[in-house]
């Protein structure tokens, strides 16, 4: 696999996957990976021997991932799909993958609860969905800690997490929030880890130049990830939930 899955920023989710694929050792998986982009996690699954299906609404995230996938030898492996997510349904055959990956989209889709039925509509029984959703704990007291009170108050009382009509996001979520979408969408949440509980406060300088601080950074990382309140304070969260 590509070297991504050790960086700090997204080594609990890699971490994670690598154990489903673990478990699911000698199978080659069918894998739909919504809001993909340019292949991130893609492209190392590919290279891992899986079948990707990548479904994103960006040409030009497409184009780069298909020149990716080809420069990793990969290029037959990943299908690239044009599309929005609140179109899932219509771009993916239902029941035909044994994961799908669901990064920072279910913030920003119209409806949510759609998606997330559409992501479990998508999966065998017993395939596992990987969701990443940004935590509206984390928006509220980074704003503060910038000086951006009104916006980290208001990110603090809004249902949804948004901090003013100037948000970018829709919405945002906790634990609970999103355990409990796709869990009315028939999805069974197994595991709850933040993403990046320090990686987006430690300078990039000290990374560069202190001996031993990425290493450190990332074993931090992946200690802190299910517990909370490290857990609950995190950039994002991630949950791995199973289809029954």
């Amino acid at each position: 696999m590509e070297r991504t899955h050790a960086a700090p920023r997204t080594a609990v989710v890699w971490a994670v996957l690598r154990a489903e694929l673990e478990r699911r050792a000698g199978e080659n998986l069918t894998i739909v990976d919504v809001g993909g982009g340019t292949g991130g996690f893609a492209v190392p699954l590919a290279q891992a021997g899986h079948t990707v299906t990548v479904v994103d609404a960006n040409p030009d995230a497409l184009a780069a991932l298909a020149r990716r996938a080809a420069e990793a030898g990969v290029g037959e492996r990943v299908t690239a799909v044009q599309g929005d997510a609140d179109r899932l349904g219509e771009l993916v055959p239902t029941a035909g993958a044994d994961l799908v990956l669901c990064h920072s989209v279910l913030e920003v889709v119209d409806d949510p609860a759609v998606v997330a039925g559409d992501l479990a509509g998508a999966l065998r029984s017993g395939g596992a969905a990987s969701i990443v959703v940004a935590n509206r704990v984390a928006a509220a007291l980074a704003r503060a800690i910038a000086g951006q009170l009104p916006a980290a108050l208001a990110t603090f009382q809004d249902p949804a997490g948004r901090g003013g009509p100037r948000d970018t996001l829709l919405r945002r979520y906790d634990a609970e929030s999103a355990s409990a979408l796709l869990a009315s969408a028939g999805l069974a949440v197994e595991q709850v880890h933040g993403v990046r509980v320090a990686a987006d406060l430690v300078p990039g300088a000290l990374l560069d130049t202190e001996p031993g601080a990425y290493e450190a950074l990332l074993r931090f990382e992946l200690a802190a990830a299910a517990v909370p309140p490290y857990r609950d304070i995190a950039t994002q969260i991630h949950l791995l939930a199973r289809k029954s």
